[in-house]
């Protein structure tokens, strides 16, 4: 996918309708917070966020290092609870109901070095219902994976499609992928960009991808949700906000973080 490509949006609820039917409820959010915080001791990592994610789009989760981007997707994913705020995910706050509906990926690797790519396929179905076998073995394709090597001679580029690839295989609503793009090789790069694009098509998901790198992922996302200093400066949809500004998105984001 090309600087400047971009996705139709997905269908709305009233636009998958036929004729004649009568109008479907619309679902609920799939990510809520409302003036969320987060303190580590003294330290605020965040302070008075507040957004809504509409279901079915790519979010673009975009900070220096230290804005809270992290602290955000640990909380959303229910790995840390909030000092203050509430988070609702499809409607619901963070815990057992929501374990189902979101799969993370972290921007550390947990891979165990000694197993085979395949091997660890297998160890992380284990523990999930909502794992989809004949989807990993597209995404084993799509990523361009060596099923028989092991964990430990793949370069970092390779063990972050492999992380990103236990995710995807999942059908959790809502994806949320810290960092996947930082630091890799331009192979593994694009790789990556194919392999989100393709989940995002297999399910119409929801995905939050942080990101310092603006320039490389900008073509992925519908919406932008722009951190400094542990505040929102800046949520919206990315077409609009280069409408209303008359400037390119790389632009309105260097504003918003001046």
């Amino acid at each position: 996918m090309g600087p400047g490509t971009r996705r139709e949006p997905p269908m709305t609820t009233f636009e998958a309708q036929a004729p004649g039917t009568v109008e479907a409820a619309p679902p609920p959010p799939a990510l809520v917070f409302r003036n969320v915080e987060k303190r580590f001791w003294r330290n605020q990592a965040l302070a008075g966020v507040s957004f809504e994610l509409p279901p079915g789009v790519i979010v673009g989760l975009v900070g220096t290092n230290g804005s809270g981007k992290s602290t955000l997707l640990k909380l959303a994913a229910g790995l840390l609870r909030p000092t203050r705020g509430e988070i609702r995910i499809f409607g619901h706050p963070p815990g057992r109901a929501t374990k189902g509906l979101v799969a993370y990926v972290p921007e550390v690797d947990p891979l165990f070095p000694w197993m085979t790519v395949r091997e660890t396929m297998r160890f992380t179905q284990a523990f999930f219902a909502d794992w989809e076998p004949e989807r990993a073995e597209e995404l084993l394709d799509i990523l361009e994976l060596p099923g028989s090597r092991r964990v430990g001679e793949l370069s970092k580029g390779m063990r972050t499609r492999l992380r990103l690839l236990l995710a995807l295989a999942r059908s959790a609503p809502l994806l949320l992928l810290d960092e996947p793009l930082s630091g890799i090789d331009p192979p593994s790069r694009s790789r990556i960009v194919d392999g989100i694009l393709a989940t995002h098509r297999h399910g119409q998901r929801t995905i939050v991808l942080s990101t310092h790198d603006l320039k490389s992922a900008e073509p992925l996302f519908d919406r932008l949700l722009v951190l400094a200093a542990g505040r929102v400066r800046l949520e919206g949809d990315v077409e609009e906000l280069r409408q209303e500004r008359g400037q390119s998105i790389e632009t309105i984001v260097e504003e918003a973080l001046a």
